[in-house]
């Protein structure tokens, strides 16, 4: 049985980092991580101009967003996965490569076909956040490690919402091609940060990639989200959209059978499985549920005419502008978080963010008739997505083994990808499902509007519920599992199977796994 020669993170992280240092990978990385979380939202101001733009029809518009989504789904199990077994800043080159290189092609583009193919370049970016809440854990000092991973996490939320009113700036006041140009130059900077500023992780995986497990769970859920994002243009009934939920539940199915078996997979389904992950990532993905239905219906909300006796009357750059300081409360309450896990512990962080975001959405359901009041439930709602982001990658690393914590926070992060789509898909049909007459055109109506924010509470709802089946976790300085925190620094750290056996008894949450576990080094 392969042996572990990972430093303990307790002992080898401050030997290498200075404070200062500390500070400065945490803002590198936490811009990258913004700068990525931007192509979320980057399109989302052209979304009614793209047909005329792009010279085609809306629907093959719509595959602007849909390809993002696609690539980033693909994108963050598999990059984790080999950023744990090459080198995660290594691997982050290649996702700001490709972000550079979707940015231009879009840049270049007046066509749909290749700002489709763009897109999905952009989208294989994605993976760069949960790689750099792996580094951070890798390499930063054991009382920083809470704290800059719960920011990384959060870079998520804020770059989304940072992102629409600055597109919506520059889509107003210059030509729109300028979007892909500055994305392009943004990922451009982070790379050269990242190369001057932020250190190799010395933790690697070894063994082979799972390219079979990869190309598995790319078709499976590219059928899956496929068929949420389309459903409403093709029709919930259609062949086509059953036939896609059908071929991803079948694909995945399979491809879970052969991850269980092979003896090197690209997710960890035992793992997986275990209690404190598998509630972060369902937690997870109705808290991005929550997050995406905010998106969706108070910029509508916003840039109604006020002739229809609850839109506000607002311009899309004044909408804009309005969300962004929801971005800002979440990069004020994402620090606040991590003083929460470390006194209370990260299962309270997630239950008290999830109560924060159904709060927001309960003062949305009667707050919408004055500016200041969507502010108001749009601050609230992203400061409780920020505080259950946060404590995530906490919760996920207490039950992963170091060598894998890219690819388990990769897999965090597609549930939350997963959620968005979701709300996509739900709100969509309930706005569509609800409108009223104004003019010549059917708009939401404000019971439609309503009845998104009760369903997207109903979601805050029950990923408190679903963190509080989170067993209890003890408060710790830093995010260290308590496997490894309890090995002495110059010690080398075992595995979970390696003390399992010599207790004469099994891993936990491992019964009856005899597979060879995937060895950890230290990179010279």
């Amino acid at each position: 049985m392969p042996s572990s020669t990972a430093p303990p993170p307790a002992a080898a992280p401050p030997a290498t980092v200075a404070r200062g240092s500390a500070n400065v990978i945490v803002a590198v990385l936490a811009f990258s991580g913004i700068v990525t979380a931007l192509m979320q939202t980057l399109v989302v101001p052209l979304l009614v101009q793209l047909p005329a733009l792009l010279d085609t029809t809306s629907a093959n518009a719509s595959w602007v967003v849909t390809a993002t989504l696609l690539a980033a789904a693909v994108a963050m199990p598999t990059t984790s996965r080999l950023g744990d077994m090459f080198g995660k800043r290594r691997i982050i080159f290649v996702n700001l490569g490709l972000l550079i290189a979707g940015s231009l092609v879009c840049a270049l583009s007046d066509s749909v076909v290749p700002m489709v193919a763009g897109r999905a370049l952009q989208g294989f970016g994605m993976g760069l956040i949960p790689l750099g809440i792996g580094v951070m854990r890798d390499v930063m000092p054991p009382e920083r490690v809470a704290s800059s991973m719960a920011l990384m996490s959060a870079s998520l939320g804020i770059g989304g919402a940072l992102g629409l009113p600055a597109a919506a700036l520059v889509a107003q006041n210059f030509d729109w091609h300028v979007l892909f140009y500055a994305s392009a130059a943004l990922a451009a900077l982070a790379l050269v940060l990242i190369a001057v500023f932020v250190p190799e992780s010395p933790v690697r995986s070894l063994g082979r990639f799972d390219l079979t497990g990869s190309i598995g769970i790319g078709i499976g859920l590219v059928c899956l989200l496929l068929a949420l994002s389309k459903g409403a243009d093709w029709g919930w009934g259609s062949g086509s959209t059953l036939g896609l939920f059908a071929a991803g539940v079948l694909v995945l199915a399979l491809w879970g059978r052969y991850e269980l078996r092979t003896p090197e997979p690209l997710v960890d389904l035992r793992t997986t499985a275990r209690p404190e992950v598998l509630f972060t990532n369902l937690a997870a993905l109705v808290i991005g549920f929550a997050m995406y239905a905010m998106s969706l219906i108070a910029p509508q909300l916003l840039q109604l005419p006020e002739e229809t006796g609850y839109g506000l009357g607002q311009s899309m750059v004044a909408a804009g502008l309005i969300m962004a300081p929801g971005g800002l409360m979440m990069m004020v309450f994402s620090p606040l978080s991590a003083i929460i896990t470390k006194s209370r512990g990260p299962k309270t962080s997630l239950i008290l963010g999830s109560v924060v975001i159904a709060a927001g959405y309960g003062l949305g359901l009667v707050m919408v008739h004055e500016v200041w009041q969507v502010i108001v439930f749009t601050c609230v709602v992203t400061s409780g997505i920020a505080i259950a982001y946060a404590a995530m990658p906490t919760l996920i690393m207490g039950a992963v083994p170091q060598s894998e914590t890219a690819a388990a926070n990769g897999l965090n992060a597609l549930m939350r990808s997963i959620g968005t789509s979701t709300a996509g898909a739900a709100i969509g049909v309930v706005l569509a499902n609800s409108t009223t007459t104004f003019g010549t055109a059917e708009v939401p109506s404000l019971a439609g509007f309503r009845t998104g924010f009760a369903i997207a509470c109903g979601a805050a709802v029950l990923a408190a519920v679903l963190a509080a089946l989170i067993p209890g976790t003890r408060p710790r300085g830093g995010a260290v599992p308590a496997a490894e925190a309890e090995a002495e620094p110059g010690t080398e750290t075992e595995t979970e199977t390696e003390r399992a056996a010599a207790r004469g008894g099994v891993a936990d949450g491992a019964a009856g796994d005899d597979r060879p576990r995937t060895a950890s080094r230290t990179a010279g």
